[in-house]
């Protein structure tokens, strides 16, 4: 429970209804999209400006208060969980669109933005954000940028980073920083930007965003391919990127299509079975990018990489396509997965895969392994389903030591233990992985030279 004096501090500075006491709310807001770790922080707080933020984050300096960032609370790493008496700060009233700059194709948003709201905004003024994921529809900008999202178009528009032109954020002492004010062209020294882009709210918080805006795509087309053998996905894929401009490029199992087909009701691409499929879409101006599409798809099949495939005659039927993949993740909810969102090159893909795979079923053979990713830049989605027989406890035991295992293979490849998702509670044991001890002291200073007393998002990322 709060102390009355931080109550009545805080009521001061955000009004009686934007302090949240009661239990529904505290569990609301106190946790994310990990269902590992109860919610239990001491309050809730919506700030509606940048000075009530910086109020805030003072007053939690002076009261020694752990602060816990809270975005759209989609994430999947516990980085938004407030699990022992935290504050938590909520974004969702800083929503607004602050400024928009034709000239520039900019536009600068609160923090609390849905992702979608963004897309939709930039597509009336006959512009593009080009991040997009599943949760747009709730993520919010902030967060997007606490954890520097991914999606499904990186292989052709890159991470949340690459569209952050400028940032307002409270560090963890509450000073307020200004930081690349929108410019192209700024080389004057560090920029601090970039170390608040993926932070996960460990050195303060994102208020406000200065978001590039990008051309209105041309009209899209998408292939759904049937693939035997993981190693030549890598080949299709090598084969349509040297020819055509895609903007995205993902896989799923067989495994992940019966489930997606049976639970959400959607068509099967095609009538041929294929242990793995291959979704890509490309942008086209003219007919003659979808012949070399379909030339392209011959060699393929003539190579005996493509077993079947299938190419969008309209909209509605892109969409369609698209939803095989797109709704793997909900779809798979109700098994309580215990998700690896890992990374290597796509040059060694093929035999990392080869290699997991040979470890789960030789040390876990009741375990159900699903397959899905953005295979065109390099990150893969394990999900491990609970069986029925383990108790959420024992499951998860055993899965911590697929991590551990997994985590020696991603370091023998050299590929990252958390590839869009963050660090968060659920991937910090397993970053000395992915990062050397050099670089995680160097990160724990930097922390400390932004949040000098340990309040900003205790625990996330690493233990001080």
């Amino acid at each position: 429970m709060l102390p009355q004096p931080i109550v009545e501090q805080l009521v001061a500075i955000v009004g009686e209804s934007r302090l949240l006491l009661e239990a529904d709310d505290l569990q609301r807001f106190g946790v994310d999209r990990t269902t590992l770790w109860q919610a239990a922080p001491c309050g809730v707080v919506l700030p509606g400006t940048v000075e009530e933020v910086q109020s805030i984050v003072r007053l939690a300096n002076q009261y020694n208060l752990a602060v816990v960032p809270s975005g759209g609370r989609t994430g999947l790493s516990g980085g938004a969980v407030a699990k022992d008496g935290e504050l938590v700060v909520a974004l969702d009233r800083m929503n607004q669109v602050i400024e928009f700059n034709p000239v520039d194709r900019s536009v600068k948003v609160g923090a609390g933005m849905i992702t979608g709201q963004l897309q939709q905004f930039a597509e009336e003024q006959g512009l593009f954000y080009p991040v997009d994921f599943a949760s747009s529809g709730s993520s919010q900008i902030g967060g997007n940028i606490a954890t520097n999202a991914g999606g499904i178009k990186v292989i052709k528009y890159g991470m949340t980073r690459n569209w952050v032109a400028g940032l307002k954020v409270v560090n963890g002492a509450g000073d307020l920083f200004e930081l690349n004010k929108g410019l192209a062209k700024n080389n004057t020294g560090y920029d601090l930007r970039h170390l608040f882009i993926g932070s996960e709210g460990t050195l303060g918080l994102i208020c406000e965003a200065t978001i590039q805006l990008a051309a209105t795509p041309l009209e899209s087309s998408v292939m759904v391919l049937g693939i035997e053998y993981f190693s030549e996905i890598v080949d299709v894929l090598t084969c349509f990127s040297r020819d055509l401009d895609l903007s995205a490029f993902e896989f799923f199992s067989q495994q992940a299509l019966d489930k997606v087909v049976a639970h959400r009701g959607h068509a099967v691409p095609f009538q041929t079975e294929t242990a793995f499929y291959a979704l890509l879409e490309f942008e086209h101006s003219s007919p003659d990018v979808v012949d070399k599409a379909m030339e392209l798809f011959e060699r393929c099949v003539d190579k005996g990489w493509v077993m079947d495939g299938v190419l969008s005659q309209s909209l509605s039927q892109a969409k369609n396509l698209w939803k095989l993949r797109e709704d793997i993740s909900e779809t798979l909810w109700q098994w309580q997965p215990y998700k690896n969102d890992i990374s290597v090159r796509i040059s060694r893909m093929a035999d990392f895969l080869g290699e997991v795979d040979q470890l789960v079923m030789e040390q876990y053979p009741d375990f159900e392994i699903i397959w899905y990713g953005h295979i065109g830049d390099g990150n893969l989605h394990l999900n491990i389903l609970k069986p029925e027989v383990l108790s959420v406890d024992q499951f998860h035991s055993k899965c911590a030591n697929v991590s551990s295992s997994i985590g020696q293979l991603l370091a023998k490849y050299e590929g990252s233990v958390s590839a869009e998702h963050g660090v968060g509670l659920l991937k910090k044991d397993y970053l000395h992985y992915s990062r050397s001890a050099v670089e995680m002291d160097m990160m724990r200073s930097i922390k400390r030279a932004f949040d000098p007393n340990h309040i900003m998002n205790p625990g996330k990322l690493f233990d001080c």
